[in-house]
């Protein structure tokens, strides 16, 4: 190898993205065939300005900058495409479409089987590329106020996953 071999850096932190990202594709388009098998069931955090993220007005406005959903009892309609995948989760009797980019999500995880991502995309300091990793999933997750009134059923929870974060 010479010189020219390596013309530039190799941007590890954004191929590892994308690879992350194509996992939940791929365990996505599984559910979506096959459903959710054993256990396993899905926290998924995003960011609910990210561009083309659709979600109700009203959850917007609960939820302006972040928003965690639950995939596991019930869900409908789970549509999963090269760029992200739309679901329709019940929130209190309530049916909701959402449409969630991949690169909208900031974290996913299967507590089932303590297993998890984040994706860090801000540009803090001087770190201008997306980094991800791998997290270990804590035991449980707290959910965030429930109300009871909104909330009867336990099928779609919006839930605080800041006690893993860094």
């Amino acid at each position: 190898m010479g010189d020219d071999a390596v013309a530039g850096t190799i941007d590890y932190g954004n191929l590892m993205h994308r690879a992350m990202r194509g996992l939940i594709q791929e365990v996505l388009t599984g559910i979506a065939k096959d459903g959710l098998p054993g256990a396993h069931h899905f926290f998924i955090t995003f960011d609910t300005m990210y561009p083309d993220v659709e979600i109700a007005d009203w959850l917007s406005d609960r939820y302006p900058g972040e928003m965690t959903v639950v995939i596991q009892n019930w869900f409908d309609n789970l549509l999963v495409t090269d760029e992200g995948f739309t679901i329709t989760l019940n929130f209190g009797d309530n049916p909701e479409t959402l449409y969630i980019p991949y690169d909208a999500i900031q974290t996913f995880v299967d507590p089932s089987v303590e297993f998890g991502l984040r994706f860090e995309t801000q540009g803090d300091d001087d770190a201008n590329t997306d980094d991800a990793e791998i997290i270990e999933a804590p035991m449980e997750v707290m959910a965030e106020e429930p109300d009871p009134a909104t909330e009867p059923r336990k099928d779609a929870e919006v839930v605080s996953l800041d006690q893993f974060r860094k």
